[in-house]
């Protein structure tokens, strides 16, 4: 849940900003970056992409291993403090000569970045991985098709409905898509709702921040939202060494690591280009699901996340024709 100048995503980075109403996407001074110089060919970036993608994903399939060592809100407060810390230090953010409004836009950007990481670990606490990622992707690509306002993103959205149909009315047992526990399915879904949100004030804090100030200040923000939920469910079991070192590597595979990979494709390709990769999110979950978690799917929960992938790829890819038109 993710991303360099100023942002990051649940388990899912947040690049699917460039489908926002800003056209820079959720990675702040990255985006600008990003959608500037550097050459927007080759597999250097894409490979840079799908690394940070697997280490999202990776990461959060090693949240849901530690989640009975210290719930889903002590593993959202050990990674938002771990990977607070880590950017506090390494951006070392200036808090002077900033207006009331830029505090406002930072709040609302951690507010949205606590909400988004709370519910999605509350989600793949309770169902697979890749149908959570699934469902919280559905957010980001509501957000398209309200702001383009055009017909065939509309269609867009009905195809990722017929994989949401698919997710819900499969009567599949064990970790289908049948099975999904609605509590779960509910908490991805607002994880998405979240992501949105944090998407628009990723990209509002990216212009009022320079460099990767902004996501730093608004991860501190984060962080403290966190962590009475996180003490409150685990108290002392934050503190036991081998949980904060598990907790740490959450930080660096969901966080540190997949925003840096991401600012430096951000560099080197277009910031639409770097969103439609990122579509391939629920994807990269289910994989990381059924090796690390042994989720297993059967080949119509693969067409209900293909479906939704699809979905998401067009809405990005009709955004970019109508700003090339």
């Amino acid at each position: 849940m993710p991303a360099p100048s100023s942002s990051p995503s649940p388990a899912a980075s947040p690049a699917v900003a460039a489908t926002a109403p800003d056209p820079s996407p959720a990675q702040g001074s990255g985006s600008a970056s990003g959608s500037g110089s550097g050459p927007r060919s080759g597999l250097g970036p894409v490979a840079l992409v799908i690394s940070a993608g697997i280490s999202v994903q990776f990461g959060a399939a090693l949240a849901v291993m530690i989640m009975p060592r210290a719930g889903a809100a002590g593993v959202v407060t050990l990674r938002l403090a771990a990977a607070a810390i880590v950017l506090l230090l390494l951006c070392r953010p200036k808090v002077r000569g900033y207006s009331r409004s830029d505090w406002g836009t930072v709040l609302a950007f951690g507010v949205a970045m606590a909400g988004m990481n709370g519910l999605f670990y509350q989600s793949i606490d309770r169902i697979p991985l890749g149908p959570a990622v699934t469902l919280e992707v559905l957010g980001p690509l509501a957000l398209s098709v309200i702001v383009s306002r055009r017909l065939v993103n509309v269609l867009w959205a009905g195809l990722a409905l017929g994989g949401v149909v698919l997710l819900s009315g499969h009567g599949g047992g064990g970790l289908g898509f049948g099975s999904l526990d609605p509590l779960g399915a509910a908490f991805a879904l607002g994880a998405g709702a979240m992501w949105a949100a944090y998407i628009v004030f990723s990209a509002r804090t990216g212009r009022r921040f320079p460099q990767a100030d902004g996501l730093a200040l608004a991860m501190a923000v984060a962080a403290v939202i966190s962590l009475p939920l996180g003490i409150a469910e685990a108290g002392s079991d934050l503190l036991v060494p081998s949980t904060l070192a598990l907790g740490l590597g959450v930080a660096v595979l969901s966080s540190v690591l997949p925003y840096t990979l991401e600012l430096l494709a951000l560099r080197r390709m277009p910031a639409p280009t770097f969103a439609i990769l990122m579509s391939l999110e629920p994807a990269i979950a289910a994989t990381a699901g059924f090796l690390v978690l042994n989720q297993a799917m059967s080949a119509l929960d693969a067409l209900a996340i293909a479906l939704v992938i699809a979905a998401s790829m067009g809405a990005v890819r009709s955004q970019i024709r109508r700003k090339a038109a």
